[in-house]
């Protein structure tokens, strides 16, 4: 037999002749029909005067059989005989000029023949017929160095492994979720064999885990009481790397329509068996299946790129059936890793739902009675006397042991029917799941199918995170991630839900989500993007039931430890708005004390209303005495008291609510659609001098002054601008640890003045406008209402220490001589204009004691 390559340097004239032969047509006897699994195969024809072969390949177009031609049908005289290279598939020869042609070709199928010297043939069937025609004689040089040689890749086993084990996985722990998912596997393949063969069971107990942590040798074993394997099994599953015998038991089952296909089996990959390496130096796999009657061992070294087998023959370690895995720890694992308790620590962890029962070898202590050991008496003591039965002493000691405890006793609730779960079993899975001593506000348990299928059940806890850090931490621990019961992951960030709802926690499990091959990272595919937004839209649904319930003491709780995210929601989600608006609640003018959602505040609203007005403070306090409300409490307009940092830029996102704007009441040009246009148009009129001379003694501190429609008790506010921050806001953006003072100019809003034309301030001072505008006075007092307007409408002032002077100085004006002085501090006082106080000359006469009624007046501020 002779190579590809060598055959393309034979002879051509050999290759004319044999080609000659295949010009002639071919006639088919009756065809038999015989299955074949799939194509091409290589087919060596002897061709007797060469004394060499010709490696053939058929290619059948229609590909799942392949056709065997007998010697007779190409010419018997030309070919002694036709062989396929793989007998392993009980083809044979139909008799005397017999066929084997599958029963997928068709009449009309073709069939490409090719040589390994580069010549092509084409052999059609035409009912009974088979015509084979030949391409060229002669191949051409270009083709032969087009097909080139075909080569297999290589790989370097011991580097190989070595990447599987040291590259796949990011924490050594995760050996032990591999092992216990082979051992889930192996019971589970056992159980579904055992429906139709029920002898499998007969030997080797309960299918149940067992892991045995030796402290003392440093080693670990994994034993279950699976299905076993064979000789060949260890071979092809242990030996080959990334071959998944659960995969080919899957397919398998699927090939085999009757049976179907369990979807519990956890293996994917094939390589969960060597993170075995992670931590051992040495493996020892003992196994015996039911289908054998001898018990093979296994063994390999972490650095070694070969392993041996042998039969077992010691009686003392023969299983009855299952397989045994033994790992010797590395010296630096050694301590941590054969801990009982790191071992049941990690299968609560990682193997806590999986379906059959896991037992650790655990130490326990118990109570005893013992009799109490009498002293010998000293000597040159008698013993004393025995009065008839004395009772004997017993005293209570605590005694070590080891034994067998159950790890897994907590049941996956999410694969159990809603109807028939109590809501104590949700209480107490939520609890023992996550740790925590509270009881969930509220739970919600669902399955999803369709091009994603998984189930969750997800928990609003009762109290918000201590550390405020964790409150809005994408990469919080509160949703555990599952496939078919096993552990996979908590370490998200953001991929399964928004960080606005990191706070809601939650198992999630399902059987076909896209992992890379450590399992442990969550691939971004179509297939999260999916899951994403049906586990924020069951969030949703249920944080919109527990709103609506009459018992709104729950949603109060919620509110208190997570409204703030729903407000972030606002900022970050926009295509949730509709979801999450109903959500919100505020303090209103109308309800300070209890909080009101906007679908309440719509319903109050008067009909010719058309907008949504809230004012954005500090405070609660600082929000109902500020001057811009006034005009809208006395025309019984709702307002929302926007009192935390982040409501006004979640209401800015927000923008509308069931098609009514928002509108921010401390900004310019509020409407209130029911202004007296007559009065408006006579103020203007009569204080359009007054604005004029307003505007020219503040100057650029202001971009106009205009008469307010939204002042009743208030003689003046300073509003913003329709575009830039308001005041709140400029006093958070103030106050960012990190914020850019520079943008503080250019984002800041311009300033309006408004005054209110019916106040008796503002009546006086269109009466100074008027009759004495150069009165140092009348600047001063405008200066004064300015730096007050300022304060009231929540600015900061440039200049406290200023504003301060300027107020104890009008003090000082109004309180002078009410009640008299004393004869040593009569001086007479002057207060300079930056409001700075001297005394009087020496010169002045004795000083006069001035009765409080010679100085009051009848518009005396302080009167009584």
């Amino acid at each position: 037999m002779y190579s590809c390559s060598e055959l393309s340097r034979r002879n051509s004239t050999q290759t004319r002749s044999f080609a000659q032969f295949l010009l002639k047509p071919c006639y088919l006897p009756r065809v038999l029909l015989v299955p074949f699994h799939s194509a091409p195969y290589p087919i060596p024809i002897e061709v007797p005067h060469g004394s060499h072969h010709c490696l053939i390949k058929i290619i059948l177009n229609s590909a799942t059989m392949a056709p065997l031609l007998s010697g007779r049908s190409l010419g018997a005289s030309s070919v002694s005989a036709i062989h396929l290279s793989s007998p392993r598939f009980g083809l044979r020869r139909a008799g005397l000029g017999g066929w084997l042609l599958p029963h997928s070709v068709s009449t009309r199928t073709r069939i490409s023949l090719s040589s390994a010297n580069g010549l092509r043939w084409k052999a059609e069937k035409r009912r009974s017929r088979l015509v084979v025609k030949c391409e060229a004689a002669v191949a051409e040089k270009g083709a032969d160095e087009a097909s080139g040689e075909k080569f297999e890749y290589q790989a370097e086993v011991s580097r190989l492994l070595d990447l599987i084990v040291h590259s796949l996985y990011s924490h050594k722990e995760v050996f032990l979720r591999e092992l216990v998912s082979n051992a889930s596997d192996a019971l589970d393949k056992l159980r579904f064999l055992s429906v139709t063969d029920s002898s499998l069971l007969n030997e080797g107990g309960d299918l149940e885990i067992r892991i045995k942590p030796d402290p003392d040798n440093g080693t670990i074993t994994i034993s279950d009481t699976g299905i076993g394997m064979t000789k060949e099994e260890l071979v092809d599953c242990l030996g080959t790397i990334a071959q998944s015998g659960t995969s080919k038991f899957l397919k398998a089952l699927k090939e085999n329509k009757d049976l179907g296909a369990d979807n519990g089996l956890i293996g994917q990959f094939g390589v969960g068996f060597y993170s075995a390496f992670l931590v051992a130096e040495k493996v020892v796999v003992s196994t015996k299946s039911p289908k054998s009657d001898k018990q093979y061992v296994w063994e390999a070294a972490a650095d070694s790129s070969s392993y041996v087998i042998r039969e077992e023959t010691d009686p003392e370690k023969m299983i009855p059936r299952g397989t045994q895995i033994t790992l010797f720890l590395k010296p630096d694992d050694k301590f941590e890793f054969s801990d009982p308790k790191r071992i049941e620590g990690l299968v609560k962890n990682y193997s806590q739902f999986v379906s059959f029962p896991i037992y650790t070898y655990q130490e326990k202590s118990r109570t005893k009675e013992v009799e109490e050991e009498e002293e010998p008496p000293k000597e040159g003591e008698e013993a004393p006397k025995e009065e008839g039965e004395k009772k004997k002493k017993t005293k209570t000691v605590t005694e070590k042991y080891w034994d067998w405890e159950l790890t897994n006793e907590t049941k996956p609730i999410w694969m159990r029917n809603p109807k028939e779960i109590e809501k104590d079993e949700y209480h107490e899975f939520y609890k023992k799941t996550f740790n925590d001593f509270l009881e969930p506000l509220s739970y919600t348990h669902f399955t999803t199918e369709g091009e994603v299928e998984f189930r969750s059940v997800l928990f609003i806890p009762g109290m918000a995170p201590l550390n405020n850090e964790d409150i809005v931490n994408p990469k919080t621990k509160n949703i555990r991630l599952y496939v078919k019961r096993v552990f996979i992951s908590d370490d998200f960030d953001g991929e399964l839900f928004p960080r606005y709802l990191s706070f809601v926690k939650g198992v999630v499990d399902s059987n076909d989500l896209p992992l890379n091959v450590s399992r442990e990272i969550l691939q971004e595919s179509r297939i999260v993007r999916i899951m994403r937004k049906r586990l924020v839209r069951k969030t949703f649904d249920m944080i919109q039931e527990l709103s609506e319930k009459q018992d709104k003491e729950d949603y109060k709780k919620f509110w208190e430890n997570f409204g703030k995210l729903m407000k972030l929601g606002c900022i970050e989600d926009s295509g949730n708005h509709k979801r999450l608006a109903p959500l919100l609640r505020f303090y209103s003018s109308k309800s300070d004390e209890e909080m009101i959602s906007l679908d309440e505040y719509v319903e109050n609203m008067p009909e010719n209303q058309n907008a949504i007005y809230y004012l954005a403070s500090d405070s609660l306090k600082s929000a109902k005495s500020a001057p811009f409300v006034e005009k809208l409490i006395q025309k019984d307009i709702e307002v929302l008291y926007l009192v935390e940092p982040i409501d006004e830029v979640a209401i800015q996102n927000l923008q509308t609510y069931k098609e009514k704007k928002f509108v921010d009441i401390s900004k310019e040009d509020l409407d209130l659609s029911d202004v007296d246009e007559v009065k408006d148009r006579e103020d203007k009129q009569e204080l359009n001098l007054l604005c004029d001379w307003i505007k020219q003694q503040l100057g650029d501190k202001v971009a106009k002054v205009q008469i307010s429609k939204r002042l009743s008790a208030s003689p003046c506010v300073l509003v913003s601008g329709k575009f830039g921050w308001s005041a709140n806001m400029e006093r958070l953006m103030k106050a960012q640890t990190l914020g850019d003072t520079s943008s503080l100019e250019f984002m800041r809003g311009r300033r309006i003045f408004e005054i209110n034309p019916d106040h008796p301030i503002i009546k006086d001072l269109n009466a100074a406008c008027k009759n004495d505008p150069d009165s140092t006075e009348a600047k001063r007092a405008v200066d004064l209402l300015y730096e007050t307007a300022l304060v009231s409408s929540g600015y900061t002032p440039d200049s406290p220490a200023e504003l301060g002077n300027k107020i104890y100085e009008m003090m000082a004006i109004a309180l002078g001589g009410r009640w008299g002085r004393a004869e040593e501090d009569a001086g007479e006082a002057e207060f300079t204009e930056e409001g700075v106080i001297s005394d009087s000359t020496a010169e002045s006469a004795e000083a006069e004691v001035v009765e409080p009624s010679e100085v009051r007046t009848e518009n005396d501020p302080w009167k009584d």
